[in-house]
């Protein structure tokens, strides 16, 4: 049986990014089994627009009756939504700018959360409506945030995954990246290992 990875990056450093270098190294260990399916979405590369009033109207129109600019801007979503689907696994790697997440991963994530289709409102609060799938947040930061206050992006990303009804969420930290050369090395080479065994696991 195959499992399918989607894999979700955001830096705007690119192949420079710390949160990059996280996302190739699952990419390289999954892709090298015969039995795991990796697709790439870059958020930063093919970015969204921040979300506005006519997208989000165009989801309240029946398909059918969706004018041309309608549909164009529904298609953002429905994309989306499709290759959310039909992946088992969700892996997004993200840096932290400003104790939060990309403004590009959070227009994406804008356009994954739509009521009637990944959650519904119920008279005990919101359903997820995405079921049997898993996440994998691969987080590389310059300081050390985790376990603190100032860690509001892990919560953050969770309450929006739950939102959908992904609640097996695992969370590899590569923290202290811009405290020293050496402090980055440990870091990065823990993170590695932790990431090739939840390979290993998928």
């Amino acid at each position: 049986m195959t499992t399918r990875a989607l894999v979700i990056t955001s830096s705007i450093l690119a192949e420079n990014g710390q949160s990059i270098a996280l996302a190739n190294r699952f990419i390289e260990q999954a892709s090298a089994r015969n039995d795991v399916n990796v697709t790439q979405r870059d958020v930063v590369k093919t970015s969204l627009p921040h979300l506005d009033i006519s997208e989000l109207g165009a989801w309240q129109v029946a398909a059918a009756e969706r004018t041309a600019e309608q549909q164009a801007l529904a298609a953002r979503s429905d994309e989306l939504l499709t290759e959310l689907r039909t992946n088992d696994v969700l892996v997004i790697a993200v840096p932290m700018y400003n104790l939060g997440i990309p403004s590009q991963l959070k227009a994406w994530f804008d356009r994954v959360l739509r009521a009637g289709e990944t959650f519904r409102y119920t008279e005990n609060g919101p359903q997820g409506l995405v079921e049997g799938k898993r996440a994998i947040i691969l987080a590389a930061r310059g300081g050390q945030y985790a376990g603190t206050e100032f860690d509001s992006q892990t919560p953050h990303l969770k309450a929006m995954l739950g939102l959908m009804g992904i609640k097996e969420v695992d969370v590899v930290y590569a923290e202290g990246l811009n405290l020293g050369e050496q402090q980055r090395e440990a870091a990065i080479k823990e993170a590695f290992q932790a990431i090739d065994q939840l390979v290993e696991g998928l």
